[in-house]
């Protein structure tokens, strides 16, 4: 093996054999539209990065186990790090396999972590061979792009603060060893929480550098990597300068004068630095993730992040303090600090086309058949969006509605049609009282999935319906289910508002469109919406939901276009309103220091 372009020395690193200190700052590829990434690029160099990390989803580039590799659109890898290459920027590439960013699974696939006895992210045969064929696929067109190859690639990490998870280090091994088989020459690289002295050590590999995570305690967070490790460089590979939200929390925010002192502090001690997150993007479509301590707690389609850019990819207040900082410790160009993109405002979007969710769902040839008791999202292969679950009621009169296992993770119930009520797995729900109309009721059970946990043992829970379904006790036999992933809704049949049978108190897609003469970035607000999803001219911009903290779904200007532009929204309530807006500004929601 050649000698690595990036190596390291007792206390720092060298690239190409001369001193180097990694400026990074992280920025998600699959968060950011690809028309936008040569921007975002270029405010990291301007800022004063000279690298930037990126995770690498599993589930998105082998959606299935036997799927060619996918790179295109937002997972157009290579063409990201061609952009990286060309702006003059270096490359920390963290592949996984599992990356846990807040993202759906962790980025693990639910083909893989669907199965029931296979042991995740460990020595398990039926994981390595799994991630070995992966890599396999994902590797080799990775390769041009390392620094060994004149690449902006300088190095990969193994695994992902594997020390908060287990302490298989044959599985550790195992990973190492097949990026070093496949080709990987770079310096390699661990990283994990720098509160823990056990995390540090059980995500630890011999003759790998170990990096650690932290959003404080400088001096102290350093002293612990260095009581593990006792020479090398010392690299926070996650300085955390804000945080995620979930739904119903408050918006979280790191003041930008004290970020910016604990990076001063970091640099002042010599270390290298990767700043979490330096521009976070956007969850967009069904990719949000989720954590699960005490509940089920989804998140939000924005991750903002508080980051230095933000979700829009403006400069805020730590991209300016944080340049000030660098320039202390690096060069920093001397090209003017980027300004504030124009935004479109003041559009209003008439909402004038309905089609009822139900009858629809019904319609499709997505039908997974019948099956005596409800099966689950994984055991009929959907990896997001929603199912619907149908059956008959065979008695009349007053009872209980017990969903054995509960929900997975939002079911709005239905008999004949009208809505009787919702079950969410957040608030444990399995009960609902329920009022037959008559024997032979059609009950309908729409569930959402609401995001994959992304941290932790619970990743791959399952997702639909968890168990039997009883009425007063007497299970509910001979389920017809049907798929919604939603991936096409060119088959939607709209019509003009008012016309169709059902009323709007149920499950609807609506439909506008609106006129803009030069597209820009802009934010689509939902007064008088509920909860559901958004697409503008097909590309789906994620879920909405009133319970906040987020407001508005970033709308990014490539999505528009001149002239006639297209919005459809799938409201999963009722709704008080058949217009939306197009704002100039982010509603993130109230804040939470």
């Amino acid at each position: 093996m050649r000698t690595p372009a990036l190596t390291t020395s007792s206390d720092g690193f060298l690239l190409h054999g001369e001193p180097f200190r990694i400026i990074s700052g992280a920025m998600h590829y699959f968060r950011i539209h690809p028309d936008l990434w040569a921007d975002r690029l270029r405010k990291a160099r301007l800022m004063g990065l000279n690298t930037v990390e990126t995770y690498v989803p599993w589930n998105l580039h082998q959606p299935d186990p036997d799927s060619p590799l996918v790179l295109d659109g937002l997972l157009d890898l290579p063409r990201y790090l061609s952009l990286a290459r060309a702006e003059g920027l270096h490359v920390l590439l963290r592949p996984g396999p599992y990356i846990c960013a807040e993202w759906d699974g962790g980025g693990l696939p639910s083909w893989l972590t669907s199965d029931p006895d296979i042991r995740l992210r460990s020595s398990d045969p039926r994981f390595t061979n799994a991630l070995d064929r992966y890599l396999d696929i994902l590797l080799p067109p990775l390769l041009p792009y390392m620094a060994a190859n004149d690449g902006p690639v300088i190095a990969v990490q193994v695994e992902n603060e594997y020390g908060a998870y287990g302490d298989d280090t044959a599985y550790l091994k195992h990973v190492h060893q097949a990026l070093r088989s496949r080709g990987i020459e770079e310096l390699l690289l661990t990283c994990d929480q720098a509160g823990s002295a056990h995390h540090l050590a059980a995500g630890s590999l011999p003759g790998v550098l170990s990096t650690a995570t932290f959003g404080g305690r400088i001096e102290e967070s350093l002293a612990a990597l260095r009581a593990h490790q006792p020479e090398g460089p010392l690299m926070c590979s996650e300085f955390w300068i804000g945080w995620f939200d979930h739904w119903g929390e408050e918006h979280h925010v790191r003041d930008a004068e004290s970020a910016a002192a604990d990076l001063d502090r970091l640099l002042a001690a010599g270390a290298s630095v990767n700043i979490y997150m330096f521009h976070g993007g956007t969850n967009f479509g069904f990719t949000n993730g989720a954590n699960h301590d005490q509940c089920y707690a989804p998140i939000v389609t924005s991750y903002d992040y508080d980051a230095a850019l933000g979700e829009s990819g403006d400069p805020g207040p730590k991209y300016h303090a944080f340049r000030e900082v660098i320039a202390r410790h690096a060069p920093v160009p001397e090209e003017p600090v980027p300004a504030v993109s124009p935004k479109l405002g003041g559009i209003t979007v008439e909402l004038d086309r309905r089609a009822p969710l139900l009858p629809y769902a019904t319609s499709l040839d997505s039908s997974v058949g019948r099956s005596e008791h409800p099966l689950t999202m994984e055991e009929f292969g959907q990896r997001s969006g929603y199912a619907l679950y149908r059956t008959t009621l065979p008695e009349a009169g007053d009872g209980l509605l017990h969903f054995e296992g509960g929900v997975g993770d939002r079911a709005q119930v239905f008999v004949d049609g009208a809505p009787v009520g919702v079950l969410e797995r957040e608030r444990h729900d399995e009960t609902l009282p329920l009022r037959v109309p008559h024997p032979g009721a059609t009950l309908d059970v729409l569930v959402e999935n609401m995001g994959g946990v992304n941290y932790g043992p619970r990743i791959g829970a399952a997702k639909g319906l968890l168990g039997p379904v009883t009425f007063n006790g007497t299970a509910l036999l001979g389920w017809d289910t049907h798929r919604l992933p939603l991936a096409d809704l060119s088959t939607v049949p709209f019509a003009p508002a008012g016309t169709e049978a059902a009323p709007v108190t149920v499950p609807a897609f609506h439909r506008g469109t609106f006129a803009i003469e030069t597209p820009a970035d802009t934010f689509l607000a939902l007064p008088g919406w509920t909860k559901g999803q958004a697409w503008i001219n097909g590309f789906h911009l994620g879920r909405y939901w009133n319970r906040g903290p987020q407001r508005t779904l970033y709308v990014p200007a490539p999505v528009l276009r001149p002239g006639a532009n297209d919005l459809v929204l799938l409201e999963l309530n009722a709704t008080t309103s058949a217009r939306a807006r197009l704002t100039d500004t982010p509603d993130l929601g109230p804040v939470k220091p």
